[in-house]
């Protein structure tokens, strides 16, 4: 009997598997490649059956593993590797082991091994082994890859086990299909309507993260946009190189062009200049070199360049000095990008470099996924537009426009649906018709405890909302759910706290939304130059300034007085000095991580 299973991550996964000696790893061997060759970044997991050892006994590592360290880390500029001590008596559950797998940095989860549990497989297959089929008693057969003596039923999708890219095309069209449980779970404490009244619930930072991402299928609608208008969009499908970049063997330096020999001739005959734009028509012969400039085209014959630098012009010949290697200063063509691969893989977001490059290759228009359109509105009735008197005992609606401009830098189109005054028929009116016109509605204020209820009443007749808790300092309440087809999220009123929380959960959501893939926060190590306080248990994001000192690395100190409603911090400040949960109080010289707001703001 297989054991349920569930995908505990925001990305795919799928197993392969087979009996013992099908070609598992075989496959895998040549598939991993190409799927990379084609943009697509990934884990693997494989299950073995025996006491292996990733390490090799007499290196340090494996001696202190073997010594008792549970867990033994080891790490150089290449890579890193954990090995941990952790005796079962059963195989290791999936689950837990995909959560060590950083999602961020990976598009799919391809497992092999696991037969037995009720994830998602393709199958290997091969007649001439003999064995029964493993699809007769697992509906989680995908497709089955088998040679061509294999009879497969009608209904299960046939692939090539000789090709691997088919098996690859396969593999992508699985993870651009897959899509993670899109509604809000209903619980029995949780009304009919979705409406998470319990504000005593607490998430950390990360663990709200997690469930917004979950909720978040991307756009999948694309047009073709000109070149000039690209600019924060996000590209819908590879781009793959008409030409090869260099598009011929050319000369990285000002110099001469000639063809190495061992030993080095005395000297060498000048019969040509080659200019950038131009090329020698003729093939050199042993002996002879052109002058040649840094791009000109490198002739048939030669395969090595010295630079200018160091030669010495004597009539119609030329010598060189200093050491040379066969095919120095020598750029080969198709050696930054080969024609026919892919040049810039889909859900990349599309900025000053990647046009460059773009236009670098020819490309006169690309399909991007259409922008999100996210609607935006303010709540209460002490809130007054600018530009308009003010009222007594009001304040100016500023939450709105930082929202707008951050949602806009996003790439977003942005409908402004203003204020919308205490009432729970304007607010449920207000929320429904902007759930038809966009694909996240956001609003701000009325979500905290002891605020007029108005925001809740509403949300409790037309949407599935939760009302959260995040341990965090500032903006802790947080209402996030559906309403119809759109996201919703109800930020915090004070103006700090909003920028806060459009950062750190509204700025994912909306990226993985646009079709983004692999993005992550920037997160940056910096020498703390004040004592900064904070409480267990809780993330703090401090409005600080941070500088590059004389000793070459960052520092950063705070910006002063951090009450949520003073906008002057946000100015004054270049980021937000995050101060984790574990952490109490950070002392100067300690080192901190920064968010530059750089990024969005």
């Amino acid at each position: 009997m297989s054991t349920p299973f569930t995908n505990p991550l925001s990305i795919p996964v799928l197993g392969f598997c087979a009996y013992s000696g099908t070609g598992k790893t075989t496959l895998l061997k040549k598939l991993i490649p190409e799927l990379n060759n084609r943009g697509i970044k990934l884990a693997v997991i494989k299950h073995a059956h025996h006491n292996f050892d990733v390490d090799i006994p007499g290196k340090d590592s494996y001696e202190m593993r073997k010594a008792g360290a549970r867990q033994m880390l080891v790490a150089s500029h290449i890579r890193w590797a954990l090995m941990t001590e952790d005796e079962v008596d059963e195989a290791p559950e999936l689950p837990h082991l995909l959560q060590q797998i950083e999602q961020d940095a990976v598009d799919i989860v391809l497992v092999e091994g696991f037969k037995k549990l009720e994830l998602p497989k393709i199958e290997l297959h091969r007649a001439a082994h003999g064995k029964p089929f493993i699809h007769t008693h697992d509906s989680n057969i995908q497709a089955i890859a088998c040679c061509d003596d294999t009879q497969v039923p009608s209904e299960l999708r046939r692939l090539d086990i000789n090709d691997v890219g088919q098996i690859a095309d396969f593999v992508i069209e699985y993870a651009q299909n897959w899509q993670p449980t899109s509604k809000l779970p209903l619980t029995p404490q949780t009304p009919e309507c979705g409406c998470e009244l319990d504000s005593s619930k607490t998430l950390s930072v990360c663990q709200g993260i997690e469930k917004i991402l979950s909720y978040v299928t991307p756009v999948t609608e694309h047009k073709l946009v000109e070149l000039d208008e690209l600019n924060g969009r996000v590209l819908a499908q590879d781009a793959i190189s008409p030409v090869d970049v260099p598009q011929q063997t050319n000369s990285a330096m000002d110099g001469y062009a000639f063809n190495y020999s061992e030993p080095m001739l005395e000297s060498y005959t000048l019969v040509a200049d080659v200019m950038a734009g131009h090329q020698y028509a003729g093939t050199l012969q042993a002996g002879e070199a052109v002058r040649i400039m840094t791009g000109a085209p490198v002739p048939a014959g030669a395969d090595t360049v010295q630079m200018k630098e160091l030669a010495t012009e004597s009539g119609n010949n030329v010598s060189f000095q200093g050491d040379i290697t066969l095919g120095q200063h020598v750029r080969l063509a198709g050696e930054d990008i080969a024609k026919g691969k892919t040049a810039l893989a889909a859900h990349n977001r599309l900025q000053a470099p990647e046009q460059g490059m773009l236009a670098s290759l020819g490309f006169g228009k690309l399909p991007v996924f259409r922008r999100p359109k996210v609607a935006v509105f303010s709540t209460g009735d002490e809130v007054c537009e600018p530009g308009e008197p003010l009222k007594a005992s009001c304040i100016y609606d500023s939450n709105r426009f930082t929202i707008k401009s951050m949602a806009r830098k996003l790439g977003c189109e942005v409908i402004d649906l203003g204020i919308i005054h205490d009432s729970e028929e304007a607010l449920a009116d207000a929320l429904s018709q902007a759930a038809v016109k966009a694909d996240v509605v956001i609003s701000s204020g009325g979500v905290s405890v002891g605020d007029a209820d108005f925001i809740k009443l509403a949300l409790e007749k037309v949407g599935q909302i939760n009302f959260w808790r995040i341990n965090m300092r500032p903006g802790r309440p947080l209402a996030f759910g559906q309403i119809g087809d759109s996201l919703f999220f109800g930020l915090p009123g004070n103006p700090v706290a909003v920028m806060v929380s459009f950062m750190q959960f509204v700025q994912p959501a909306l990226r993985k939304l646009a079709g983004e893939k692999n993005w992550s926060q920037t997160m940056v190590p910096a020498v703390a130059d004040c004592k900064m306080r904070s409480r267990v248990g809780r993330t703090e994001f401090t409005r600080g300034v941070f500088h590059l000192a004389a000793d070459g690395k960052l520092h950063v100190t705070t910006t002063g007085a951090q009450g949520s409603g003073m906008l002057s911090s946000m100015v004054k400040g270049n980021c937000f000095v995050v101060i984790g949960e574990q952490d109490e109080q950070l002392n100067p010289g300690d080192t901190v991580y920064i968010q530059p707001f750089a990024d969005l703001l």
